[in-house]
């Protein structure tokens, strides 16, 4: 079971506390069907989802690939909801998956060095856990940022994928756009002839935010810092560079957006569906089944009994 919000619950959970707590401190047994009443919109808003193996899926002819930087800096905590950017990542991918079901999905992670997670498949759920799967790579092992890693690895994944007739490929990149090995950004033009759509998405912000790392003595998180010219302990601070997410858009043909929130991309993944051409059979897959239209009943009936009261 999980939970997929339809108002983020920072903004729901302060507008039902406001509500609700002039009623409990003046409570009065009248009033119990309005408690009732908030509590079942919070729980239809909750869009509480249960597993289920059951859901129908029709085959498209999309592979989409994913391309998921996982080194030190995607901890940043700078997301939106103050998640860290590789949260932000699992969250915008699960979206596009269950939003593209029915495609084949792959997925590459890279930091000191690229490497296939999944190759192309069906199953939507493995694709999630996939990406749920992944964490950045430990402070201890870690070389510095670079963009270039997954260049060979996509051209390996893109030009298989092209050989099967009548597929539209999708790639989404997604990273800071941060490099710290001194590396200049290589060229990603030649991957443009394998790409018929996606877009790169960066995460994080201007301001930057801090890293936190697992000591590897201890065990714990600590916050990520290093030593100035003057020798101060300083917390390191990671940035987006939009500017070389832009080039990598540029050279592959494709859009670049700044993931803010979870309706960032809704404009692309619609745009991506609509090149979809689905088969005409439906498989099974495994996935998540809404449940929240079970509250609608019960708010009828309270809204109801507050009308028998005017």
């Amino acid at each position: 079971m999980r939970i997929h919000p339809i108002i983020p619950l920072w903004i729901i959970i302060p507008i039902l506390m406001i509500s609700l707590l002039p009623i409990i401190k003046k409570f009065q047994k009248k009033n119990l069907s309005i408690i009732f009443l908030c509590l079942c919109l919070f729980l239809l808003n909750l869009r509480i989802q249960i597993k289920t193996d059951s859901l129908a899926a029709t085959a498209n002819n999309l592979d989409v690939l994913f391309v998921i930087d996982t080194t030190i800096s995607m901890n940043a905590e700078d997301g939106f909801h103050n998640q860290t950017r590789l949260e932000n990542i699992r969250t915008v991918t699960r979206d596009i998956i269950e939003e593209l079901s029915g495609a084949r999905f792959s997925v590459v992670e890279f930091d000191n060095s690229a490497r296939i997670v999944i190759p192309f498949v069906k199953d939507t759920n493995l694709a999630i856990e996939s990406i749920e799967s992944l964490y950045p790579m430990e402070e201890f092992y870690a070389r510095g940022s670079s963009l270039n890693k997954p260049i060979e690895i996509m051209k390996k994944l893109l030009s298989s994928a092209k050989k099967k007739e009548d597929r539209v490929r999708i790639v989404f990149f997604l990273s800071d756009g941060e490099i710290t090995n001194d590396e200049k950004l290589a060229s990603y033009a030649d991957l443009k002839p394998d790409i018929d759509g996606g877009a790169v998405l960066g995460f994080g912000t201007t301001n930057g935010g801090r890293m936190k790392v697992k000591d590897e003595y201890t065990g714990t998180e600590e916050y990520l810092t290093y030593y100035d010219e003057h020798y101060n302990q300083m917390d390191a601070v990671s940035k987006i560079d939009e500017n070389n997410l832009q080039k990598i858009a540029q050279d592959l043909n494709i859009d670049y957006i700044h993931v803010t929130d979870e309706g960032s991309l809704d404009k692309k993944v619609q745009e991506i569906s609509k090149k979809a051409i689905r088969d005409s059979e439906e498989d099974r897959d495994t996935g998540y089944e809404d449940t929240y239209f079970i509250w609608i009943f019960p708010i009828m009936i309270l809204l109801l009994l507050e009308f028998k009261k005017l």
